[in-house]
């Protein structure tokens, strides 16, 4: 028996749609799919949510010091003429950040491989590039999903039947995060 379902599609094919629908059910929390893609998805959810539960805690907070580009009231960056050029003026900031330790590091690679980068548009601009931002999955998984399935022993997912397509019949799901 195969210890996986081929979705009629080639390896790079069936690779891609999976990766998909897992980054959008970790973006938006359910997706609407079939029940042989769903059951699919939640074997490769249900490995990163776990994954991201027990590295959650590994890391270090470190104190250093960066320098960030002065801006003005509109956000523009100040500019001061030396020598005859313009040139940014920068401050001194001291910033805590996390360092990973090398399992949790190594964990942030393992759902990268998985995950694909989303971006989010504002719905004023749509199809503009201006106030785009970029979604960290894999901060999301370590700060918000894996703080609330802490005492859960997997079952990170929950599938509910919705019916038939009336395309093809096929069987459709809801998929959501429990």
């Amino acid at each position: 028996m195969a210890a996986y379902r081929k979705l009629g599609r080639t390896s790079a094919q069936r690779k891609a749609l999976l990766r998909g629908q897992v980054t959008s059910l970790l973006h938006k929390g359910k997706i609407v799919t079939t029940e042989a893609k769903a059951k699919e998805v939640v074997k490769i959810v249900d490995g990163l949510i776990a994954l991201a539960v027990k590295e959650k805690d590994n890391f270090e907070t470190v104190k250093v010091t960066a320098k960030v580009a002065r801006k003005d009231k509109d956000g523009k960056r100040v500019k001061e003429v030396v020598d005859g050029k313009k040139v940014t003026v920068y401050d001194e900031v001291e910033k805590e950040i996390k360092k990973d330790n090398a399992s949790r590091l190594h964990a942030r690679r393992q759902m990268l491989k998985v995950l694909y980068p989303v971006t989010e548009v504002p719905t004023s601009n749509a199809g503009k590039k201006r106030n785009t931002k970029e979604v960290d999955l894999v901060a999301k998984l370590f700060d918000e999903i894996a703080p609330k399935y802490v005492d859960r022993k997997g079952g990170y997912t929950r599938i509910v039947k919705i019916g038939q397509r009336k395309g093809d019949a096929a069987m459709e799901v809801l998929l959501e995060l429990v």
